[in-house]
């Protein structure tokens, strides 16, 4: 019977620091060779999702951006994806602007290349995230942020600090409810920040998880999804087999068929072995 596999990156088949374990590249690399179906879901970009998984050959579609776009790894070909209005965008940048902050614009053009706009760089977190993707094509600076008419937004990010954000949070949430998607969560690599992130409301990993499997071939049932923070919830309400990073948000634990051990313990990559096996771990 083939295996489906959808695992989240950072905190849950990522180390703490941010790479892939050599444990974890033979696994997966082995269980694609036999025929499993393992891709992953993340709010990365794809360039930056390939620069810490490239020494995997992933030849399933990724899901990107929190299930705002799904891409071919082995063509780039966009095959399909949730775009906020961008009408929508343009308030909410304005909204964060009255409120003295200003987000990251996560676009793609009318070539399908991704775009990051943003304005001069001077807040802390701004400035962090932007100096951890040196070299970065896709970021331009521009003095007054708009999103084009001919580009397509994925995520509208705003990077600060709890008391910075909550208020903007408040606002778009108080003036757009189910109209948009919002997410709210602690950063894993900038200290004391947070990221809140603005999108279409079909854009999150539930959905995200659905359009993957409709490229694959399986139902949401088949697949086994590993994950550890709040973004993970939707792949957690469809995914007939939810395993969840000993180090897991205890929300995400509750929802969980079962608790693996930790992304420094390369729990994905031993419960795929197991599986391939055909025995079974105590975890």
């Amino acid at each position: 019977m083939k295996r489906y596999y959808l695992t989240d990156l950072d905190g849950t088949l990522l180390q703490s620091n941010a790479l892939l374990s050599d444990y974890t590249v033979h696994t997966l690399t082995t269980a694609l060779e036999q025929g499993a179906v393992i891709s992953y879901a993340t709010a990365r970009s794809y360039r930056s999702s390939k620069t810490v998984t490239s020494r995997i050959d992933w030849r399933y579609p990724v899901v990107l951006y929190n299930g705002s776009m799904l891409l071919d790894p082995t063509t780039g070909k966009v095959l399909g994806g949730h775009w906020l209005d961008t009408t929508v965008s343009n308030e909410v940048i304005e909204l964060g602007r009255s409120m003295n902050v200003t987000p990251f614009l996560f676009a793609l053009d009318e070539n399908d290349n991704e775009r990051v706009l943003h304005e001069r760089l001077s807040r802390y977190g701004d400035t962090e995230f932007f100096a951890s993707r040196p070299g970065d094509p896709r970021f331009a600076e521009v003095e007054h942020l708009t999103c084009p008419p001919s580009y397509r937004t994925m995520i509208v990010t705003y990077i600060g600090r709890r008391e910075e954000l909550e208020p903007l949070f408040r606002a778009i949430a108080d003036r757009y409810g189910p109209a948009v998607h919002l997410h709210f969560m602690l950063d894993n690599y900038i200290k004391d920040h947070y990221f809140l992130e603005i999108s279409h409301p079909l854009a999150n990993k539930e959905h995200g998880l659905n359009l993957w499997c409709e490229q694959v071939g399986c139902r949401p049932e088949d697949v086994t999804v590993f994950g550890d923070n709040l973004n993970d919830i939707g792949m957690f309400k469809r995914a007939g087999r939810r395993l969840a990073v000993s180090s897991a948000h205890p929300e995400l634990k509750l929802m969980a068929t079962e608790v693996i051990g930790s992304n420094d313990e390369n729990g994905v990559a031993r419960v795929i072995e197991a599986d391939l096996r055909g025995g079974s771990e105590q975890h």
